[in-house]
């Protein structure tokens, strides 16, 4: 805990990293991969969407920030650039509210045009590989979400997230068995609250392709929080 006031910090609680809410990271891009892999991906009729700079949002949005606060824990600099590749994980279940949640058990409203289904995501991801594979660049792919959120799971009264869905996919997921990632269908996983998981679709897709096992992994359930958090490793084996 930390002893200033949130208004000393600047207003809201404060990060690990005592930081006040103004402070601001430099993080860089890479307009010239970028663009090789948009190009590369409507070559290969991907018909994906791209944008020079952010239209409703002032930085990145939190899923690709809070990355990438985390693997620069210790604050000696993030020196190497990024690509933002935002996937339309949350459909016509949340986009109809315009990301606020609904209420319980509402099904009067119109819902929006669903998200991309899974296993066209896995091939994206399987794509992408391929193109970075064969390219001059030396990248990592990330993957950034947590598992089965409770608020979006209607099955427990949005008291509790999938833990049974979240562990089993994490067993294929270590296991490399990708039947059960492919097999898993858009209905179910919006069922069980595991909008976000569709991130992750794209680095399973692309560990498939590669042929890497995972090296390492953590899984921390819960039940009284709003979500599990997985954590995996596919080190490179060539």
């Amino acid at each position: 805990m930390f002893s200033k006031t949130e208004d000393e910090w600047g207003g809201g609680k404060p990060n690990v990293w005592r930081e006040r809410k103004e402070h601001s990271l430099l993080m860089r891009g890479h307009r010239k991969a970028a663009k090789f892999l948009t190009e590369q991906l409507l070559e290969r009729e991907f018909d994906v969407a791209y944008a020079y700079k952010p239209l409703h949002h002032p930085s990145l949005p939190h899923a690709f920030l809070n990355s990438l606060l985390y693997l620069d824990y210790d604050r000696r600099g993030f020196p190497y650039p990024v690509v933002p590749f935002q996937v339309n994980c949350y459909g016509r279940s949340v986009i109809s509210y315009r990301g606020f949640i609904s209420r319980l058990a509402d099904r009067g409203r119109e819902l929006d045009p669903p998200s991309p289904s899974p296993k066209r995501i896995f091939k994206l991801g399987a794509e992408v590989a391929r193109i970075f594979r064969d390219s001059p660049y030396r990248v990592a792919l990330v993957a950034s979400s947590s598992w089965s959120h409770a608020f979006l799971n209607d099955q427990t009264y949005r008291m509790q997230p999938d833990v049974a869905l979240d562990k089993r996919m994490y067993e294929a997921l270590t296991r490399g068995d990708w039947n059960v990632w492919t097999d898993t269908t858009l209905e179910q996983l919006e069922l069980s609250g595991e909008h976000e998981l569709l991130n992750w679709y794209a680095l399973a897709g692309a560990m498939s392709e590669l042929g890497q096992p995972c090296t390492w992994s953590d899984f921390v359930e819960t039940y009284v929080f709003n979500s599990s958090k997985v954590t995996a490793i596919f080190a490179p084996t060539k």
